[in-house]
């Protein structure tokens, strides 16, 4: 995540990393199998369905999950790390993820022939981060009830939104660079990676320090203030943004990089002709927004104080990406306004029929079964089949292109075989389709 509105992070400073024998067997024992996993056929078959999907031309409804709550998925300890060092238990946890969920519930996922090693990128970010009273119901489980406290109340309040600051804290690079180099040495090659998809998302942010009832009324008090708060919020980004692109810290997201809310960013309009391999550009990458608190706004309101605001961030991009949880089917007019869009979010709180309708086949429809289904005492096979069934079926009425992404689980009943289950369930009901 490369903002956190609750937090603020400082740089991240290594000089140098060294582990004991037993970690970096440990490690290397995991590259292992990452490695063993990228060498089956199956991903770069995958890579092409993929980008299939998204050019349009689907060849099957493809099948991804994300957003797992892994404090309830370990089995056998398959996720339990064993090293010590912060560094290396990090990269561990990483490690074992993925062949956790290659294991169990893989659908549609594409493993690289690689393991990244991420540019040390900081960001001062916006300046201004939520004060918040927290209540939980499970202390290991990340998502969490939140209270905020207000603390944009007048215009002037607005200027406490700073534009960020980044810097690449190339001594950190370094470091982990010549460790992963070293460990990883004849098991699987080693890439450097910079930012690639950025979540932008005014809203999520403003709601934290304005209120969700307050900015909803000063939609209609106070206009003047949202917009100038928003359109600082875009600045903000765009700041942000060119920074990155000065200072040659973008790397391509058109591969087994999730956009916006959905899938991969496979696509054969990505990076463009016009693409320099050693200078990656906004206008290679995918761009994408939502505006998720509006979910019950009027579509005029949602065009005034967020789509309309959108525009100047998303006409720096190849292609885009709309939309989160907020339900659109009565919003397709607009998503037509956006430059470049080629996906747009479907969530479990849309009328498929009519969000099926407006997309038609100009669009790649991001369907998003409903993760609630994980929460009935007894889980039905039934009931996950069926859902999922409804969705195909309509959207291959109507000729659209159907990604399936199962997120914002939090929750499975600390059954882990739940999802494992419905994995298996939607490749069985995709394969249905062809």
């Amino acid at each position: 995540m490369l903002h956190d509105p609750g937090s603020y992070s400082p740089p991240l400073i290594i000089d140098e990393i060294d582990l004991e024998a037993d970690e970096k067997e440990n490690l290397r024992s995991l590259a292992r199998r990452i490695a063993e996993i990228a060498a089956d056929p199956v991903n770069a078959e995958r890579a092409g369905l993929w980008r299939k999907l998204n050019d349009l031309d689907q060849e099957r409804p493809l099948v991804w999950i994300n957003e797992i709550p892994w404090h309830e998925m370990d089995v056998d300890e398959e996720l339990t790390p064993r090293c010590r060092d912060t560094w290396a238990r990090g990269l561990e946890t990483e490690l074992r993820r993925t062949i956790y969920q290659w294991t169990h519930m893989s659908g549609d996922m594409v493993v690289n022939p690689w393991i990244e090693c991420p540019l040390a990128i900081h960001s001062t970010d916006f300046g201004i981060v939520e004060e918040v009273d927290i209540a939980r119901t499970d202390s290991a489980n990340e998502i969490v009830s939140r209270h905020f406290h207000i603390q944009i109340k007048e215009p002037e309040d607005i200027g406490k939104i700073k534009m960020p600051l980044v810097t690449h804290v190339e001594k950190t690079t370094a470091a982990v660079w010549d460790a992963m180099r070293d460990l990883f040495e004849g098991v699987i090659p080693v890439r450097k990676v910079g930012q690639t998809h950025i979540w932008f998302t005014p809203w999520d942010y403003l709601i934290r320090w304005w209120g969700i009832e307050e900015a909803m009324l000063d939609m209609i008090d106070r206009p003047g203030m949202v917009h100038a708060a928003y359109e600082r919020m875009v600045d903000a980004w765009m700041t942000e943004l060119d920074q990155f692109e000065e200072r040659n810290l973008l790397s391509l997201d058109c591969r087994n990089v999730r956009v916006g809310s959905g899938g991969y960013g496979y696509a054969s309009d990505l990076p463009g002709a016009s693409f320099d391999a050693d200078y990656v550009r906004p206008r290679n990458m995918w761009g994408c927004s939502n505006a998720q608190i509006l979910a019950t706004v009027s579509p005029e309101m949602q065009w005034e104080f967020a789509m309309e605001h959108d525009l100047r961030w998303m006409r720096r991009w190849g292609l885009n990406y709309y939309g989160c949880c907020e339900p659109l089917d009565r919003k397709v007019d607009l998503l037509k306004r956006i430059p470049n869009l080629r996906k747009v979010s479907v969530s479990p709180w849309n009328d498929y029929r009519a969000i099926f309708d407006g997309l038609g086949t100009k669009y790649v429809a991001s369907v998003k079964p409903n993760p609630a289904i994980f929460l009935d005492a007894e889980w039905s096979e039934d009931a996950a089949r069926a859902a999922i069934a409804d969705a195909l079926d309509l959207a291959a009425e109507r000729g659209v292109a159907v990604e399936l992404i199962m997120k914002d689980i939090s929750t499975v009943q600390r059954k882990p075989q739940r999802l494992w289950a419905w994995a298996r369930i939607a490749a069985e009901e995709v394969r249905r389709k062809r």
